[in-house]
């Protein structure tokens, strides 16, 4: 039940999501009869055997961590979620060190307070912002959107995470003529957004060699932000792979069954 409940919330979190995204978030749309082709990337989980990379997984949760968290919250998603099989695969230790980390308002206490204490595995990740006014009065008006799901709230939603955050260009085409407090960024919706190029050349310190490059930073967030947003993509392709072997198996039992009922029976 509580699995079911999870989803439910998820899936209601997605549409709203998807709504605040065209209509509720202070983004420009796209100028009319634009259109720019959002590349295609490579990535570990796609097609019906992929899987996530675990130490890519890591990596993303420490971009999200030390860059993305300062604007965008991930509410749907819980600590311990992290040691979950098909996920970063973080140990129980590390997740109650990461929960450890943030600040988590609860209560009230026996005074009717509320009060502010380390977090806990049990714990979702804190919004960044009291409420979304003050998120707005933060960016200039424009307010963040969660990160739970967001890699689903559009078609090919790695790749569009990927593109943006390596989209930005220092000076626009001549005719593009920039708004007040706007960046210029080829793959945006009408190439003018709020946030400022949040990725720079060894901006986050990786520990396994990986290259600290604004592509492999894209690419790992884009990742983790993925498997956010399906958590169990690894067990649906498994079960999804399972059903498979089970229907094969059981059309070539039902063949060789109608073979010998009907064999000497004329048509």
């Amino acid at each position: 039940m509580k699995t079911i409940a999870f989803n439910k919330v998820r899936s209601l979190a997605f549409g709203a999501l998807v709504t605040g995204l065209t209509a509720g978030l202070a983004l420009p749309a796209m100028a009319a009869g634009e259109e720019v082709e959002i590349p295609h990337q490579s990535w570990s989980f796609s097609g019906p055997f992929g899987t996530f990379d675990r130490g890519q997984l890591q990596r993303g949760y420490k971009v999200y961590r030390e860059v993305c968290s300062s604007c965008h919250s991930m509410e749907l998603v819980k600590f311990r979620n992290l040691a979950e099989p098909g996920g970063p695969g973080f140990n129980e230790e590390q997740v109650k060190v990461i929960a450890a980390e943030y600040d988590i308002t609860d209560g009230p206490d026996d005074a009717g307070d509320m009060f502010d204490r380390p977090g806990k595995p049990f714990d979702s990740f804190p919004s960044p912002f009291p409420n979304e006014k003050a998120a707005r009065a933060s960016n200039g008006g424009s307010y963040p959107p969660d990160f739970s799901v967001f890699a689903k709230a559009r078609a090919n939603g790695p790749d569009y995470i990927y593109a943006v955050l390596t989209g930005y260009e220092e000076e626009p085409p001549e005719h593009v003529e920039l708004r007040e407090g706007m960046h210029y960024n080829h793959y945006f919706p009408g190439h003018q957004i709020a946030m400022a190029p949040p990725l720079s050349e060894e901006l986050v310190d990786y520990t396994d060699g990986s290259p600290m490059t604004v592509d492999q930073y894209a690419r790992d967030v884009a990742s983790f932000l993925m498997w956010t947003a399906e958590p169990k993509l690894e067990q649906r392709k498994t079960l999804g792979l399972q059903v498979m072997i089970f229907l094969l198996v059981f059309a070539g039992l039902l063949y060789f069954t109608k073979q010998k009922i009907w064999r000497n029976v004329e048509h």
